[in-house]
């Protein structure tokens, strides 16, 4: 697992809100600029404006009576003329100058209590932020204490494996040499099982010829004891009738 700096991760996730900041910041001091730099306009225009109020109120009268000035006089008054109405358009721009000053100043409060309200909120981010890298340092520290615990594992898993491979190598051997066992022992069998097979159908044909023999003597032998019967009946046929009426003539 990859360990992140917790510089990294700090400045990373805090550097929106400090873009942030500072370009309020920013904007807050250029928007005092240039309400210091309406502050000194309208200061030199209300300068100006005052000096022409003080030429008018000593030049007023001298323009009701222009038939009787000369060149030079009716030049100093239409000069004087130009600057009434530069006056005018002083004042004019002095009035746009005030409503824009008053705007700067209802958005850099505005911008103030944003930048307030911002302050909170990234001083809430920020104790977010040291949440966030204590529980990642800690996340860090677990993690290392993890690889660490699968490293020992793994060492001694491969020893372990190392032997369980050398068992099964001497086992595999070992039912290799069994196998060609079995199949030698197979083949003496079915080899001997074709002899005993073999054997057997010459002894069950020799026994079907004994057989055939034994019922030819059988058959023989009791054909003669037929006539032997037959004989011994015919020769003992008068004596056994004479002593069979001896035996009655006593029984009486």
């Amino acid at each position: 697992m990859i360990n992140i700096p917790l510089e990294k991760v700090s400045s990373s996730m805090f550097s929106p809100f400090q873009k942030k900041k500072n370009g309020l910041e920013q904007q807050s001091r250029e928007d005092l600029d240039i309400r210091r730099e309406l502050e000194d306009s309208l200061e030199e225009v209300t300068a100006a404006s005052a000096a022409n109020e003080a030429v008018e109120e000593q030049t007023g009268p001298i323009f009701t009576n222009k038939g009787h000035m000369d060149k030079r006089s009716l030049d100093l008054v239409f000069a004087v003329e130009q600057m009434i109405k530069a006056k005018q358009q002083v004042e004019m721009s002095h009035n746009d100058l005030q409503d824009r000053l008053g705007h700067s100043n209802g958005q850099i409060e505005r911008l103030n209590k944003d930048l307030k309200n911002l302050g909170k909120v990234i001083e809430e981010r920020e104790k977010s932020i040291l949440e966030l890298e204590q529980r990642l340092s800690d996340k860090n520290l677990k993690v290392d204490q993890m690889m660490e615990d699968y490293r020992e594992l793994h060492s001694s898993l491969s020893g372990q494996i190392e032997e369980l491979k050398a068992v099964v190598e001497l086992e595999r051997q070992n039912y290799a040499s069994l196998l060609q066992k079995h199949n030698e022992t197979t083949s003496d069998k079915n080899k001997r099982i074709g002899e005993l097979e073999e054997k057997n159908s010459r002894l069950e044909a020799e026994l079907a010829q004994m057989k055939q023999k034994h019922d030819a003597l059988r058959q023989e032998k009791t054909h003669l004891l037929n006539i032997v019967n037959d004989f011994t009946s015919r020769l003992t046929t008068p004596f056994g009738s004479g002593s069979g009426s001896q035996g009655g003539a006593s029984n009486d």
